[in-house]
């Protein structure tokens, strides 16, 4: 095969196998032209691929996948795996609507073993399929490949304890590149630093290795016995290692961009038949030198420019900065804010508090619950912390949330990113449940701003004016266009009259009554999902139907006197972006029903389904949470009703 082409050539692992030692290396400089040409224009992980490819060429030349199951840890390092494994044709789809998604999927393809979208995840799943393989009596391997920073979640640790010490053929992979999305931190990052700098032991372990080859008879066996031991040598010169100590076989570190060491370690690693560790060192970023210089700002990337590296929309405004922008401000007069994160130090806009108050900032890693229990403490004793973290993260630590703060009524504020839809990423990220798991929670107060002004706001509001646990949500990307010229709140809810819409109409708070011959409709919402409802009403209204728009900013509990407000009117239309089973629209129905509420009620949310990857934009128009489909869902309503009447 030609260096030009070879990469065409593969279709399935099989062609991987094919290939020879020697053009392994040509196919990695392929892989990796591909990766930086479609991310530079789909959007996507790049560094994080970047440094696994010749892991992944090596996973597929060794092993036999879809029957040698391969579970990546957070998925978003798969890149390569799906480009080796019959997926090159439809790679230019990647994240794109209808196109391949930028995570593993066991639907998208036999060759994906378990979906991953959360950090830490990969051993406990690797750790039940390698237990149903022994069960079966299967002898395939399960690998499992994680990042240093998935080390930083304690999930890791209670599939490590459970899976040192079985019998299965499970092969973990460390790709320690001493990076997680923010830089990893932490007793677990210091300790594996200095496994790195033990070069002692290496050099020692090849020496040896090298002699053993040449002893004539009992070289071969007695080298594999120093390899599946403790040896007395590794113990003097390395103390152990904490994942020997858990029962499995220690191999490395390697390095994880040498396809020589690679092969020999995972060759070693499928013959055990028990559970093994292999520890290799990767550059994030690799082969390119934009993100191998700053991996963090090549994490996830959008569009950008793959000669310069120049990104399209480092201009663009959005949510994330403004909270932490103001919580700046307010920390420069209150030394008791704290501000905390889980590793998304960037994700999240806390680089600016990090950078100013560094005593008062808190990067955990990846440990959401830790995150949460640790703010109460905080709060318990006399700070005001703030726990930034994306909306589908904050999942994992519901637990917490209800234990460790609602129940004491602890004094901490949940800056919730990333609520509602967040488009390319998929099922796995959308913050679509957020309102609805959090509104179930006593003693949980709840905001959705609408605009960048509300933000700052909320977030004063829920730290000197509220007592207990406060969560402020907000949605990924820019301020809606139309929310510039609507009044922000100064309390929980505003109403916006057909003066807005229609203009010139000058209305009271409560609005005239309606003409004999109409009908009051009012729409209710909140969020970024305001924007969508005012461009309805303004078709509405055009159309002659008499509309008001009910924006709601604190949305659990649902103010009294906004069930009040709506009474009145003949039909009330809630449209909300998250899940509608336990959404807001469903807690504002039900009192308006024990409020002996006349009219009709219609709710517009998200079904009973989780929302693939495409634009947000696109989302919203097929769930019909744009201006044209809450249009047609409330004409479609009335003359439903009208005509059964």
């Amino acid at each position: 095969m030609s260096g030009q082409n070879i990469l065409d050539d593969i279709h399935s692992p099989d062609d991987v196998k094919k290939l020879s030692l020697d053009e392994l290396p040509i196919l990695c400089n392929c892989i990796r032209y591909e990766l930086i040409k479609t991310v530079s224009v789909t959007g996507g992980h790049l560094a994080s691929n970047l440094g696994v490819v010749e892991l992944t060429v090596a996973l597929h030349y060794i092993f036999d996948s879809p029957n040698d199951q391969i579970v990546w840890d957070v998925g978003h390092q798969c890149y390569t795996h799906k480009l080796l494994t019959g997926r090159k044709d439809r790679f230019q789809t990647l994240r794109q609507e209808g196109g391949l998604s930028g995570f593993p999927r066991q639907n998208e393809s036999i060759h994906d073993a378990f979906i991953a979208g959360h950090s830490s995840t990969s051993i406990s799943a690797a750790c039940g399929l390698a237990k149903a393989n022994t069960l079966h009596h299967n002898d395939h391997s399960v690998i499992a490949v994680l990042g240093d920073g998935s080390f930083t979640g304690g999930m890791i640790y209670e599939g490590m304890n459970n899976a040192g010490k079985s019998s299965d053929r499970l092969i973990i992979i460390l790709n320690d590149n001493d990076m997680s999305i923010s830089k990893s931190t932490g007793a677990l990052a210091n300790y594996l630093s200095n496994i790195r700098l033990k070069s002692s032991y290496q050099k020692f372990k090849n020496t040896l290795d090298n002699a053993l080859k040449h002893l004539p008879l009992v070289g071969n066996k007695l080298r594999e016995t120093l390899l599946t031991s403790k040896s007395v040598v590794k113990q003097i010169l390395y103390h152990s290692t904490f994942f020997e100590e858990l029962g499995f076989v220690y191999l490395g570190p390697i390095d994880g961009h040498d396809l020589k060491s690679l092969l020999k370690a995972l060759t070693l690693a499928q013959r055990l038949a028990c559970p093994v560790f292999v520890h290799i060192k990767t550059i994030k970023g690799k082969g390119y030198s934009f993100a191998e210089n700053n991996p963090g700002a090549y994490h996830g990337v959008s569009k950008f420019n793959p000669l310069t590296g120049d990104f399209s929309n480092l201009t663009d405004e959005n949510y994330s900065p403004v909270s932490p922008m103001c919580l700046v401000s307010l920390a420069n007069e209150d030394s008791r804010i704290c501000a905390t994160t889980a590793a998304m130090k960037y994700g999240t806009g806390l680089q600016f508090f990090a950078k100013k108050y560094r005593e008062r900032f808190f990067d955990v890693g990846i440990a959401e619950q830790h995150a949460v229990t640790f703010s109460a403490g905080l709060a318990r004793n006399g700070m005001l912390p703030v726990f930034a973290v994306y909306s589908t993260f904050l999942q994992r630590a519901y637990d917490q949330v209800i234990h460790d703060a609602a129940i004491e009524n602890a004094h901490i504020v949940l800056a919730v990113d990333r609520a509602g839809l967040v488009g390319e990423d998929g099922e796995t990220h959308q913050g679509i449940f957020d309102a609805s798991y959090l509104s179930a929670i006593p003693n949980m107060k709840l905001y959705s701003p609408s605009n960048y002004r509300e933000v700052e706001l909320c977030l004063k509001k829920c730290l000197y004016e509220e007592t207990g646990i406060c969560a402020l949500r907000y949605p990924r990307g820019k301020e809606p266009v139309i929310e510039k010229d609507l009044q922000s709140v100064t309390d929980s809810y505003h109403l916006l009259t057909q003066e807005h819409f229609s203009g010139g109409i000058a209305l009271s708070k409560n609005g005239p009554a309606a003409p004999a011959d109409k009908q009051r409709i009012l729409l209710v919402s909140y969020g970024r999902e305001i924007a969508p409802v005012c461009g309805a009403a303004k078709k509405l209204c055009a159309l002659g139907y008499h509309v008001f728009v009910l924006k709601l900013c604190q949305i659990s509990p649902i103010p009294p006197a906004c069930i009040e407000l709506a009474l009145p009117y003949e039909r009330v239309f809630f449209v909300e972006e998250g899940i509608r089973k336990g959404g807001i629209g469903e807690h504002f129905g039900s009192l308006l029903q024990e409020a002996d509420y006349a009219g009709h009620y219609h709710i517009r949310a998200i079904e009973d389904r989780y929302v693939d990857h495409a634009p947000v934009e696109r989302l919203l128009n097929r769930l019909g949470l744009d201006a044209g489909g809450i249009e047609s869902f409330v004409r479609q309503n009335i003359e439903k009703q009208e005509k059964n009447t």
